[in-house]
């Protein structure tokens, strides 16, 4: 643990240490005062062709396009041609009975209960499919909702699907030219859009993913109708500044209407954003996380902070190193990331951990090939390796597995440690 002192200095050690880590390769951006404190591309943005990043290479966003999606909608509402109270059945063509209570207001705060069509069992086989929205609202339009609206918070995308199709229903335009005539154009981001496969865009960065043993690969095509208004834009880490400098003026949203866009409705959810402190100073925040990139901003608006981080390699690490770059700001402790070691274990002790365990939200698995211990869901486990005899982690992401003995030596359940959560899980087969 180590206190920011000198905030560049610091930064830049603590970004090299993900890095060396193969957690993180990107861009970043610290800015506190209006003054860009950081600013800073590391590792690749083409792996294959040696090209390094910058602060001007472009990134996919994946969900930090929901602000945007967000900020469209009240834009229009501000103008009085709808309501975020409205049903959404007046808008969506032949909508269920089931849809007869969802108001824009539930899409906007993930409290709709529309099942999240990024989770359905057939995702991974149609994502390279393209789609009209009108096609992917007809993905989950006919599936039962997961709650009555209003009643819970579950993340969905299937609720920002529908958002972008109501923007272009009620503005007369497609989603991706409302987003570069109202927000993009007058704010500046020429390095910010739709992004599309078959564009030319000049300093895009290529999406990576970690093998399940840790090496670098590319990651999985992914046609760009399918995330659509939930998280189809690209931006840099200069053109997200210049968005975070606008949200303290009426340039994009009226006052009124800003402070609507971040009021948290439930589980600390707003309009497109996060809203929940850290370190004891007001944030609001979203990441996001599309196939072969991860991203992150924080903001403080108290403070006048704000923190980007764009990833161009697919890490549930890149919340934490967000977080331990505002820690720096700040002048709060943090954690440099450490390199994990293997150790040998005897062959015969790794039957005993094998089985299924009952997590807070799903079942996880460890089974055994030969020598190695796999972990994880069903369908997609992982190898594991030992750190100590009831400790593993995995290598294709930062998370661990310590498993729980009873006096005799039986495993009696695990915990999983990962993205500084721990879910504890009970053995049950």
């Amino acid at each position: 643990l180590v206190r920011g002192q000198d905030i560049p200095a610091n930064a830049d050690a603590l970004v090299n240490a993900y890095v060396k880590l193969n957690r993180f390769m990107g861009s970043a951006l610290v800015a506190k005062g209006g003054t860009v404190l950081v600013k800073k591309g590391y590792g690749m943005a083409n792996v294959e062709l040696d090209v390094p990043n910058s602060p001007e290479t472009k990134f996919r966003l994946g969900s930090i396009t929901k602000q945007f999606t967000a900020t469209s909608i009240l834009q229009i509402a501000s103008q009085g041609k709808l309501s975020v109270e409205d049903k959404v059945s007046k808008y969506v063509p032949d909508a269920p009975a089931a849809w007869k209570d969802i108001t824009i207001h539930h899409l906007l705060t993930h409290t709709s209960g529309l099942p999240n069509y990024t989770s359905f069992p057939d995702y991974l086989k149609k994502m390279r499919e393209p789609v009209t929205p009108l096609q992917l609202i007809a993905v989950f339009k006919d599936r039962p909702l997961d709650f009555e609206p209003g009643s819970k918070f579950s993340y969905s995308n299937s609720g920002y699907a529908a958002l972008g199709y109501i923007i272009e229903k009620v503005s007369g335009e497609k989603y991706e030219d409302y987003l570069r005539k109202h927000i993009f154009d007058p704010l500046d981001m020429s390095d910010t859009g739709y992004d599309h496969d078959t564009t030319i865009l000049k300093q895009r960065a290529a999406g990576y993913m970690l093998s399940k043993d840790g090496k670098i690969r590319n990651a999985d095509y992914l046609d760009m109708s399918i995330p659509y208004s939930a998280g189809s834009m690209y931006s840099t880490v200069e053109d997200l500044y210049r968005w975070d400098r606008s949200l303290y003026t009426d340039k994009v949203l009226p006052r009124e209407w800003r402070e609507k866009m971040f009021t948290p409705f439930l589980n600390n959810y707003a309009y497109g954003w996060f809203r929940a402190p850290l370190f004891g100073h007001k944030m609001t925040s979203h990441g996001g996380g599309i196939n072969g990139f991860s991203t992150a901003i924080n903001r403080f608006p108290d403070d006048d902070v704000c923190i980007v981080v764009l990833s161009n390699l697919a890490s549930s690490s890149i919340g934490a190193l967000a977080n331990a770059l505002a820690a720096i700001v700040f002048g709060e402790k943090y954690e440099l990331p450490v390199e994990r070691k293997e150790i040998s274990l005897d062959p015969k002790l790794l039957d005993r951990y094998t089985g299924k365990y009952q997590l807070p939200d799903s079942v996880f698995y460890v089974a055994r090939e030969g020598n190695q211990l796999l972990a994880g869901p069903n369908n997609d486990k992982a190898p594991i390796f030992p750190a100590s005899a009831t400790r593993f982690f995995l290598k294709v992401l930062p998370a661990e597995i310590e498993f729980k003995l009873d006096a005799s030596g039986k495993v009696t359940g695990m915990v999983l440690h990962q993205g500084g959560q721990q879910m504890p899980g009970k053995r049950i087969e």
